[in-house]
């Protein structure tokens, strides 16, 4: 009996949330659950509006783009939506020196003038099913952690064998709640995506790595792409022969003024939230890894910063390593100082102790749990030595430098050659060099890459225990700097030119492949110092993390145990979900209080010419100063409002996400959160987290105004349920304070 009700607490816990949803990130399967709360806070659709896999619903027009975003259909010709900076490794893989569309924009005029954006997919959610029961079948409370996830992983892998998949209807199972639900989502992936209109990056980019994560901001931050299916409306690989995809569902545009405490919901495929981490792991995330992290990327930005500043084709071949190594450079910076300034920690410890007091209250779960929090700590500490050098290793070896990763994937087919024969290498040889040259050479350079090669292995030899450093490349150290070794491996290794590349895969066997690798000087060194950290690092790491997250899904069940009237959902993990909030401004400091809507006189005001990040196209300043806003204008002043700030809980793989208003109707794109709140990941507070999105009144001024693309505007529904009447535009007088113009 004791164990039966265990079971049924437990049940009621996963599928009884608390009334209040502030913050939370929503399984759309699950919306139902919070459909009153919505209602309360000014949701006027149902549950049913969002999610239905019977019939078509808001779900059926949010996308995931690629693996790292989210897009949204908006006509009934396929037409997708989503950020710029989304948008960016396919406009500069379509961009040359001659055809910059980074720098000076792309709009088709026709279907034809559309660019096949090659690599990029566009997914759609058909169903999402709880299999939980099928995944733990064969499990019990007794077995080891090891053995439990064996029983999982061969429980996972008959159920993909016996779900009939391809490669543009597949499925994905993930867990839930560390461990203790699971859901397999039904997905069908369209591959033929082209690009129809981006503004230049000066508009789609504007305040650059300045603004990123600050607020106020004036970045009309959208791109547009299209859908393409074979003729029977099916995926299919890209074909001139395609047309334009007619979805089950597309959104509808809404010209209604925006105002503080409007309600929003925010549909996207978040990447990564840990909200349910102990005292333990935020201590070390603030005070080691974060900062950790951001001292390697610091020196890899400064290195490409003045490589890039020095030459137009390198500023273009590394623009999207540059946005991405930034992006999250800055978020680290801000995630660390917010969980100090905030005292995440000393909450963490706080609910802690709540929760052994209650643990000892129950003595059936006291029995169960009790040692779940003192394991964890132990386990923490005993991760903190391996912590920093992981990160260290993972930024220099796996991300900031290039050739560590095309020597990894050369060495990956090398390795399966040997265990699958010369049949195999013959087949699949091209498949990597391809990829190898789309997906890394075509924004490799060298020179940069040398430089910040020899930085960092400066910075490493001189910051981790010589115990982690391999004998190689201690040798290769012994009697010259690291400027000197990076000098000597790109002048020799043929890992870092497309000759080079082109003679390894030009040989004619695997055994002549493996050869022609392993006499190369940066595979033997980077191999070497790669196999000495998986022995020496990755190996206990594992074996630490295994009992981490064992105990981390015990730890997520006591909870819910314990706190049956706490707000719990899953932890984000790249799965459809909702996030409903409000419009609404902040107090980021004393004495200071962000407005929660920015508008294009900010930008003009920002605006530096020629400066690589407040730089602004002439046209758009010519709109500006005639006023020439059109029907997107702020009824009540005549303003253009080009963001703003909403309580809504996004993270990344949200960039893209539709903000919809209370009717459903879409309102703007998220790309962003404000540097006070990025510890909302692990830490949400939400007096000062905030999501901050571009209007659509500003992306449909940029396609009508100032791109004419008047083919685009008649594919969309635009709707405006106000009453009031159009002002006539105030145009703003302009003074000038300590040098500075400032509207009034």
């Amino acid at each position: 009996m004791k164990k039966i009700s265990l079971l049924l607490l437990l049940f009621i816990a996963l599928t009884t949330q608390a009334q209040k949803g502030e913050g939370g990130m929503w399984m759309p399967n699950t919306i139902k659950q919070v459909e009153n709360d919505m209602q309360n806070m000014g949701l006027k659709i149902t549950a049913e509006d969002i999610w239905n896999n019977q019939m078509p619903s808001i779900k059926d027009a949010v996308v995931q783009l690629g693996n790292g975003c989210t897009a949204e259909v908006m006509s009934d010709k396929g037409l997708v939506f989503t950020n710029h900076h989304c948008g960016y490794d396919a406009i500069q893989k379509l961009s040359t020196i001659e055809h910059n569309y980074l720098k000076d924009g792309f709009w088709a005029h026709s279907f034809k003038e559309e660019q096949p954006a090659e690599g990029l997919t566009v997914t759609f959610i058909n169903d999402i099913i709880d299999i939980t029961d099928q995944v733990l079948k064969g499990t019990n409370a007794q077995m080891t952690a090891k053995e439990r996830q064996s029983i999982v992983d061969e429980n996972i892998a008959s159920i993909k064998k016996n779900t009939p998949q391809d490669r543009f209807h597949n499925i994905k199972i993930k867990p839930f709640f560390k461990g203790n639900k699971y859901f397999m989502i039904k997905r069908t992936t369209f591959y033929d995506i082209r690009l129809v209109g981006t503004p230049p990056a000066s508009i789609g980019k504007f305040g650059g790595d300045t603004d990123n994560w600050m607020w106020p901001r004036h970045t009309i931050d959208f791109s547009i792409f299209r859908i393409y299916a074979d003729k029977n409306n099916q995926p299919a690989m890209y074909s001139p022969d395609n047309k334009p995809y007619k979805p089950k569902k597309f959104l509808k545009i809404s010209l209604e003024d925006l105002k503080p405490d409007d309600f929003t919901m925010v549909i996207g495929f978040p990447g990564r939230t840990t909200e349910y981490l102990t005292s333990y792991a935020v201590q070390q995330k603030q005070d080691l890894r974060d900062p950790a992290r951001v001292a390697v990327r610091e020196i890899s930005l400064r290195i490409m910063d003045q490589h890039m500043s020095r030459n137009k084709a390198v500023n273009l071949k590394l623009a999207a390593k540059h946005a991405s190594l930034a992006n999250y450079w800055k978020f680290w910076i801000g995630e660390s100082q917010g969980l100090k300034k905030f005292k995440a920690v000393a909450a963490k410890q706080k609910f802690e102790r709540e929760f052994t007091k209650r643990l000892n209250a129950h003595p059936e779960l006291k029995a169960q749990y009790s040692q779940v929090l003192p394991q964890l700590k132990k386990l923490y500490a005993q991760l903190e030595p391996y912590a920093v050098v992981q990160d260290y290793t993972g930024e220099i070896f796996g991300r900031n430098i290039d050739l560590p990763t095309i020597a990894l994937i050369a060495g990956m087919l090398e390795k399966q050659s040997k265990e699958r024969g010369d049949t195999f290498y013959k087949m699949i040889k091209d498949r990597y060099k391809n990829y190898l040259e789309k997906n890394v050479l075509q924004d490799f350079d060298p020179a940069t890459d040398k430089a910040i090669f020899a930085a960092l292995i400066d910075f490493y030899t001189k910051k981790v225990d010589p115990k982690y450093i391999s004998p190689e490349l201690k040798e290769a150290l012994k009697n010259q700097s690291p400027q000197q070794l990076a000098d000597a491996l790109y002048s020799k290794s043929i890992l870092v030119s497309k000759a080079g590349i082109d003679k390894l895969f030009a040989a004619k066997d695997s055994k002549e492949y493996d050869a022609l690798l392993n006499q190369d000087p940066a595979f033997k060194l980077l191999s070497a110092q790669q196999k000495w950290i998986d022995e020496k690092v990755s190996k206990p790491v594992a074996k630490i993390n295994e009992e981490i997250n064992d105990l981390m899904g015990k730890y997520m069940k006591a909870q819910m145990l314990l706190f049956p009237d706490k707000l719990f959902y899953p932890d984000a993990n790249f799965t459809m979900r909702v996030a409903y909030g409000k419009i609404k401004g902040f107090e980021p400091r004393d004495a200071v209080f962000y407005k929660p809507f920015s508008h294009l006189y900010g930008a003009i005001e920002k605006y530096k010419p020629n400066d690589p990040e407040f730089d602004l196209p002439q046209k758009l300043i010519d709109l500006y100063e005639k006023h020439d806003y059109g029907r997107y204008a702020d009824k009540k002043d005549g303003t253009l409002v080009t963001d703003f700030l909403a309580t809504n809980h996004i993270t990344g793989g949200n960039s893209g996400s539709p903000i919809l208003n209370a009717r459903g109707e879409h309102i703007g794109l998220a790309f962003d959160g404000v540097w006070e709140g990025v510890m909302e990941d692990v830490y949400y507070r939400p007096e000062i987290s905030r999501s901050i999105h571009v209007t659509d009144r500003a992306v449909l001024f940029i396609i009508d105004k100032f791109a004419n693309c008047q083919h685009i505007m008649k594919e969309l529904t635009i709707v405006d349920h106000s009453q009031d009447q159009p002002v006539k535009p105030k145009k703003k007088k302009r003074k000038r304070f300590l040098g500075i113009f400032y509207n009034k």
